[in-house]
């Protein structure tokens, strides 16, 4: 099937896109050599209808802010796990449309193929846009792991039916460690030395923690009748 598909589907329906999409997924790619990076996050009130979704484009090395968008989309699809990026990508695609550079690279606040499907939102995203991506995420989805060490770069396997999803990562010495895992064109090791790259002083990668920080700002401002920030 072609990687574009309609939102409009019922959960089952979803689960058996995601099953289509999966064997259309490369992480056998090392990732490029990039100058523009971008952060995708979303966000939303508890019981809302309208989800906040963000995109942060920076620069290697610095990590300089080149352009940043936030929209707001209605919420259609309801939680369900597994499914989250049939709620969350409709607002993110909209917020890619908008951007007037194309990124070398994504990192997403979620999952890649470490997902019962091998299907999460960085998988799906990659896939709909054509662009290398990488999953961060903050806990554990799917899969079995030993604790790594206590330093930062210490890291150990996420397996899943025999194979390796993942990789327990720590970012930060003796933090909870994120769990990466390639989206679509980006193998393992190469998603693990990009979150390495992009993270300082924090656990979390910089251009994540700036995609988090805007997009609550666009969340707020839409509670409160504000314009979107620029």
């Amino acid at each position: 099937m072609n990687s574009q598909h309609s939102w409009d589907v019922s959960p089952a329906e979803a689960r058996a896109i995601q099953a289509e999409l999966a064997s259309l997924v490369r992480t056998d790619v090392q990732l490029p050599k990039w100058d523009y990076l971008a952060a995708a996050d979303v966000s939303f009130d508890r019981g809302g209808t309208v989800l906040s979704a963000a995109v942060v484009v920076v620069r290697a090395k610095t990590f300089e802010v080149v352009e940043r968008i936030g929209v707001a989309e209605p919420m259609r699809f309801p939680y369900v796990p597994g499914l989250l990026s049939f709620r969350e990508i409709p607002g993110l695609l909209k917020a890619f449309d908008r951007l007037t550079r194309t990124p070398d690279l994504v990192l997403c606040d979620g999952q890649g193929i470490a997902h019962p499907r091998k299907m999460g939102i960085a998988s799906h995203l990659g896939l709909l846009l054509g662009i290398p991506t990488v999953g961060c995420a903050k806990s554990r989805l799917f899969g079995t792991f030993d604790e790594p060490g206590p330093l930062r770069g210490d890291r150990s396997n996420l397996n899943a039916a025999g194979e390796v999803v993942g990789s327990v990562l720590r970012t930060r010495g003796r933090v909870k460690p994120l769990f990466i895992s390639p989206g679509h064109l980006c193998d393992l090791s190469s998603a693990v030395d990009l979150v390495m790259e992009t993270t300082t002083r924090y656990r979390l990668p910089v251009p994540i923690r700036m995609a988090h920080d805007f997009v609550n700002e666009v969340r707020r401002a839409l509670k409160e009748g504000r314009p979107i920030p620029d």
